[in-house]
């Protein structure tokens, strides 16, 4: 495959491509969600990029252009919804509300304007320790089952006032909605404190004025854990071995966001454009950008991925019409949330071989001209940290044409010696659009 795309290449001539007719150029985000981390001594002061055997990432960054970005601005948490929001060009100041509407988004849920969405995790604790924050791979199916309980139980609280909502989601992620509620509460991602005490992360307020919503989301936490227990598919799990999803985790809670979409910031480039991917926040932050969401048979989020059926529904876009494809992989991410070294490598080598290489043959075939690909993870989750920080990320930028720097290699340090330096803000997408 290499050998056929440098022979490709030899017979490009220095300008963009662009389609057949003299179409426009078509843009291609691959983004593999917290891939990036930290220098690992049992890989021999590597990070997991540099160790990895990543041939087709490394063929992007021999012959694009390299530098690095920073997606997390200050003063923000490094979440993937700020993260990869970020790196489309959206300016957090102005449209960050958390993890909750994009949930909403995403399953299609309809936030009205006084609508208080959070991301609603099932989690599992045991005694008074956040085990996991996945109850260990809750699936959909389950979770599905186990949140429509809750909204029987809870939603018809006189309590509660009928201002309670819950909405099934993907696995462990779902939504939870408060008609009224105050977003000026304190809440922690519980994939930040896994084995830790769960009460010293309690709702807060952060302004007297939200201390009804902090209590109400108080009190339903502590409502999920006496009903939880008690249903049967958890006891059925409990006897399986399996951990139980014992409570709720509201937290990422925000109002609908006004983000203008893709096709009116850049009516050029961006006529129509998709969002591939697993995940129930990017398909939200996708919603509001303006794209279609596609969805993959066998996309999981997880090291299982359908990493083929990924590549596949990204070369079918653009053979149907699309412009811009903004195709996101979790599998890393989770890795790194478990710590674990062996499945973070793995999943990084099953993106370059299973889904950067299928895609880097279409060029070599010479069916894909015309397609620009940016290549980045959105932060680091270091397997050492099992949480993401808010360090500069590497990006490629390659197409047919353009002139390559002295980069080498993907990965976090050859990155630093690019030709783009240090980006932040819209930086990279604005290039990444407009780059002849």
């Amino acid at each position: 495959m290499i050998e056929n795309l440098d022979s490709h290449l030899s017979d490009s001539n220095n300008s963009l491509p662009t389609r057949e007719g003299g179409g426009r150029v078509r843009h291609l985000i691959i983004l593999g969600d917290g891939m990036a981390d930290w220098h690992v001594p049992s890989l021999g002061g590597k990070t997991l990029l540099q160790y990895a055997d990543t041939p087709a990432m490394d063929w992007l960054a021999r012959h694009g252009r390299n530098g690095l970005l920073k997606t997390v601005p200050d003063g923000f948490h490094p979440g993937s919804e700020v993260a990869n929001s970020s790196i489309l060009g959206y300016d957090q100041h102005l449209v960050y509300e958390g993890r909750g509407p994009l949930e909403a988004a995403s399953i299609g849920v309809e936030l009205g304007p006084s609508d208080f969405a959070l991301r609603c995790n099932l989690v599992c604790i045991e005694g008074d320790i956040l085990k996991n924050h996945s109850c260990g791979r809750l699936e959909t199916e389950e979770g599905d089952v186990l949140i429509r309980f809750l909204e029987e139980q809870l939603a018809s609280d006189p309590r509660y006032g009928g201002r309670v909502h819950f909405y099934t989601g993907v696995q462990y992620r779902h939504l939870l909605v408060i008609r009224g509620g105050d977003k000026r509460i304190q809440c922690t991602p519980p994939h930040d404190v896994p084995g830790q005490p769960w009460r010293q992360f309690e709702i807060q307020a952060e302004v007297p004025e939200a201390e009804a919503t902090a209590a109400l989301l108080r009190d339903l936490v502590c409502r999920s854990q006496e009903l939880l227990p008690t249903h049967p598919l958890n006891k059925a799990r409990a006897r399986e071995g399996k951990d139980m999803a014992s409570s709720i985790w509201p937290w990422g809670g925000g109002y609908r966001p006004q983000m203008v979409p893709l096709t009116e910031r850049f009516p050029e480039q961006v006529r129509r454009g998709a969002v591939i991917t697993a995940v129930d926040l990017i398909r939200g932050i996708g919603r509001y950008a303006g794209l279609r969401v596609i969805n993959v048979p066998g996309a999981t989020g997880l090291y299982d991925t359908n990493f083929e059926g990924k590549a596949q529904a990204a070369i079918d876009a653009f053979r149907n019409g699309d412009d811009f494809v903004y195709l996101h992989v979790e599998a890393s991410d989770e890795a790194g949330h478990d710590g674990s070294v062996p499945l973070k490598l793995q999943t990084i080598e099953d993106l370059d071989h299973r889904l950067i290489q299928p895609i880097l043959n279409e060029y070599a075939n010479g069916d894909a001209e015309g397609i620009a690909i940016g290549l980045l993870p959105d932060h680091p989750t270091p397997c050492e940290h099992r949480t993401h920080t808010a360090e500069p990320i590497p990006f490629c930028i390659y197409y047919p044409g353009i002139e390559p720097d002295s980069v080498q290699t993907f990965d976090e340090d050859a990155a630093r010696a690019g030709s783009y330096g240090l980006l932040e803000g819209d930086e990279f997408i604005k290039l990444f659009m407009s780059e002849r």
